[in-house]
């Protein structure tokens, strides 16, 4: 094959779909630490399931058109950091196929390449040794068969081959893995995708196929939804006109659209606004008093189709109606902050919610929650500004990306586990300013220790520590520290290693395995060994952890 269209890209797509689903629990099964986390693969899946979704709606012929609709579902879909990395690989894959409606060899291997350097530009710090190393070897590979042939299948066999070698290398470039004995969990989703997409180009179907199966939710529509209008007065709409219209850009024309250019162009027209760019075309939210002037400015960029403006002082009259003691207690809701929080167990929910959190999404180790999940949370909050609290790692760079695409003001904490969130919600004060706010939480990461006992799910050697499978792991600051064949010895050996005589406080969640009669031992037990010290017990009903613990 020499030249990839549109339906035949939309054909590997789809079978990497249904290859990467039929595989994702030998990819969970690859786990850097012997802990119950085992979710790269279901992350992956997720992800890619999204993209196939608006992959599958489309008959188009063009390149162009179906890899846009791939990267817009994978990165309203993605779940976790390998999902996330999934997503912007093919989000600048996709702008390498700009105005393009096939790839030869050589566009294709391209991508390839852009879709890396958009990937590593996405990730703070980028660690080798992990998908990306994969992503960039198989990449190299691409372009240099490109040059010596024009035969796409040619050039996608010898991607493979350097992806799984690159995959077969990471135990030496990550110390990590080679200690566990396992590859990188992301580099292998990424050599499944590109098996489905040899497979495909071959003309072959891959064993064990099975009808594809997408539940995943439609992607978060940038759209003005009409009841956010109830929650203010009229007098209070500074900007009232709901502008909406997108831009058909040219190729030809004699002004060059950049995205971030054109954003803070319109910053000064309004608020809500929403600028996305996708293929040839623009899409464009603002609340403005001068929709006219906005128009007139965006035909510089090209054809404009999809105008829609409302008037929202109008509007809001028709929801609220003239009832102005209703009208003063829908205002009441509005409130100037909102905080989503990410919690697993309802016990831990309700701890939360007592300290203030607005919204709070169910997940966690092994259920991260998407892009997607963390938007809509936003937009429910419904608060001039949100902050966002993760709590776990692996949900840090969705956190992120939704900051990114929603029309709110959206402010990420990076919290990594249960007890940073809880510290930062003690130091959040409705009475300070969003910047006070933002940096007395950020400092309340560094003034909590964070513990948790768990099991493992598998024999291994970590940090020189012997483990056998269903042993207990005492976890301190993310490193295990020991292990123990009671949750209780466990917990006795992490409270000995993070609490010390300058400490005053430790909380203690207990899980959904453990009874009340081991709390009141643990209990006992810590007020003899601590007198100094004051603890606090929750319910925390969660999986996965016997126990966290939080020090101060």
């Amino acid at each position: 094959m020499n030249k990839l269209d549109g339906q035949s890209f939309k054909q590997m797509i789809l079978q990497a779909a249904i290859h990467l689903s039929n595989h994702k629990a030998k990819i969970d099964a690859l786990n850097v630490f012997p802990v119950p986390d085992g979710d790269t693969g279901t992350n992956m899946d997720l992800t890619f399931s999204s993209g196939a979704n608006e992959v599958k709606k489309s008959e188009s012929n063009d390149i162009n058109k179906m890899s846009s609709l791939l990267s817009r579902g994978l990165l309203m879909g993605a779940r976790g950091n390998s999902g996330v990395i999934l997503s912007q690989l093919f989000r600048g894959f996709s702008k390498a196929t700009e105005a393009k409606a096939f790839l030869t060899a050589k566009e294709f291997a391209t991508a390839l390449e852009r879709g890396v350097e958009t990937a590593y530009k996405a990730v703070m710090k980028p660690v080798e040794g992990t998908i990306l190393t994969v992503a960039k070897e198989a990449a190299n590979k691409a372009v240099e068969m490109a040059e010596s042939t024009a035969d796409i299948t040619v050039v996608m066999t010898e991607t493979l081959n350097e992806a799984k070698s690159s995959l077969n290398r990471t135990p030496n470039l990550l110390p990590v893995l080679k200690e566990v004995g396992v590859v990188d969990s992301g580099g292998q989703g990424l050599v499944v995708i590109y098996e489905a997409f040899l497979a495909t180009l071959k003309g072959e179907t891959l064993e064990q196929m099975e009808p594809l199966q997408l539940s995943m939710e439609e992607m978060v529509r940038a759209e003005h939804h009409k009841a956010v209008q109830s929650f203010i007065s009229p007098d209070d709409i500074e900007y009232g006109y709901c502008t909406e219209f997108m831009i058909k850009l040219e190729t030809n024309s004699s002004t060059s659209f950049q995205e971030e250019q054109y954003r803070k162009e319109l910053e000064s027209y309004g608020d809500s606004l929403l600028v996305v760019s996708d293929d040839d075309l623009v899409k464009v939210h603002i609340h403005s008093e001068k929709p006219g002037d906005l128009l007139t400015e965006a035909q510089t960029y090209g054809e404009l189709i999809n105008i829609k403006i409302e008037n929202m002082r109008d509007q809001h009259s028709t929801l609220v109606g003239k009832d102005s003691e209703t009208t003063k207690e829908i205002e009441s809701t509005v409130q100037p902050y909102g905080i989503v929080t990410v919690a697993a167990g309802t016990g831990i929910v309700e701890l939360f919610q007592s300290l203030g959190a607005t919204e709070v999404i169910h997940g966690g180790q092994t259920m991260n929650p998407s892009t997607e999940d963390l938007v809509q949370a936003v937009d429910k909050v419904k608060a001039e500004t949100v902050f966002i609290l993760p709590n776990n790692s692996n949900i840090l760079m969705a956190a992120e990306q939704a900051a990114a695409v929603s029309t709110n003001q959206v402010i990420v904490i990076p919290t990594k586990t249960v007890p940073q969130g809880m510290a930062t919600l003690f130091a959040f004060n409705q009475e300070n300013d969003r910047s006070t706010n933002e940096e007395v939480m950020l400092a309340a990461l560094e003034e909590i220790k964070s513990g948790q006992v768990t099991y493992a799910v598998r024999d291994t050697m970590m940090n020189g520590v012997q483990i056998k499978k269903d042993d207990f792991l005492s976890i301190s600051e993310g490193e295990i520290i020991a292990n123990s064949k009671t949750s209780k010895n466990a917990l006795s050996e992490l409270l000995s290693n993070m609490v010390t005589n300058e400490d005053e406080i430790v909380t203690l969640i207990y899980g959904e395995t453990i009874d009340e009669l081991e709390v009141d031992e643990v209990q006992k037990e810590f007020s003899e060994k601590f007198p100094h010290m004051e603890i606090e017990i929750h319910n925390g009903k969660q999986p996965v952890y016997s126990y966290i613990v939080a020090v101060e």
